[in-house]
């Protein structure tokens, strides 16, 4: 048999093959164009809220509004009171430190329970799963007035470490489930070599297990930290001057003279931005985190 009558040449998908791949490629276009129709009516929120700061209250206060309108910073010099006003300064850094400062200490508490929920797993570790769970049924607002009175009785109001206590409280329980999951998915093999070693449990917490569940723990990390940043309520109840935090500062801009829209736009666009901020720079570890473990 000559070469060339024994190379095999493959076969071209027919007429009705190929008519059979046009649907899913249909489809499959019909879907991407559907994600990007959501994703754009998601953003014309924040667009429209971003543009509405760069007017001025009365062409902000227009109906229909007006989008030529003339552009002006007078929004952001009202919120950061180059005029007289009151500083955001201050409310700005309360809620930084009482995000960061709970979001640091719920990773201390969560990674260790976590690894013990997941890889050195305790006895009837479900039932202590349900019970981190099950303090998340409670309304927030059944518990505002025993905090409310303990924190008067204790001489805790208005102070930003009460909030550090209770952002702790309220995101620890989420962060001990999302990081049970991902820590589910680290090699045991790896830990063992490690025990092998002679490495102890700091050691391999620190040097093994983490690096393995980076993803996962930027994961946790940024939705402790939003949920920290955007609390309202037990802010807006416990606190006064001293312990302000950004959401109830912002909440000052609505007066009995009216609603100043484009000022509530810009001060909102500011406050938001840390968050922003945050996100981008960890989408890569948001997403690896977020998809860890979904394929087995």
């Amino acid at each position: 048999m000559s070469a060339t009558a024994s190379r095999v040449r493959p076969s071209r998908p027919t007429g009705e093959a190929g008519a059979a791949k046009r649907p899913g490629r249909t489809r499959g276009a019909g879907l991407g164009l559907l994600a990007w129709v959501l994703g754009v009516l998601f953003f014309l929120p924040i667009a429209w809220m971003a543009l509405t700061s760069f007017h001025s209250e009365a062409d902000a206060a227009t109906n229909p509004p007006s989008f030529a309108a003339a552009l002006t910073l007078d929004g952001y010099r009202d919120f950061f009171g180059v005029g007289g006003g009151a500083s955001p300064w201050p409310a700005l850094i309360n809620s930084a430190v009482a995000s960061i400062a709970s979001t640091l200490l719920v990773l201390v508490l969560s990674f260790p329970a976590a690894y013990a929920l997941s890889i050195n797993r305790v006895r009837k570790w479900t039932d202590v799963l349900f019970f981190f769970l099950s303090t998340k049924m409670l309304p927030a607002v059944a518990g505002l007035l025993p905090i409310y009175l303990f924190a008067k009785n204790v001489g805790m109001l208005d102070n930003i470490w009460l909030l550090v206590i209770l952002y702790t409280s309220m995101n620890l329980p989420i962060a001990v489930w999302m990081m049970q999951s991902f820590l589910a998915e680290v090699p045991v093999a790896v830990i063992e070599a490690a025990r092998v070693d002679g490495a102890r449990l700091p050691t391999v917490l620190a040097r093994v297990v983490a690096p393995i569940a980076l993803p996962g723990i930027a994961a946790t990390a940024l939705i402790c930290f939003i949920f920290s940043w955007n609390e309202l309520l037990f802010a807006r109840v416990l606190t006064g001057v001293a312990a302000e935090t950004a959401p109830v500062f912002l909440t000052g801009f609505i007066t009995s003279q009216g609603l100043f829209l484009a000022k509530v736009c810009a001060a909102s666009l500011v406050i938001s931005l840390p968050v922003l901020a945050a996100g981008f720079a960890a989408q890569d570890k948001l997403v690896q985190g977020l998809s860890l473990g979904a394929v087995k």
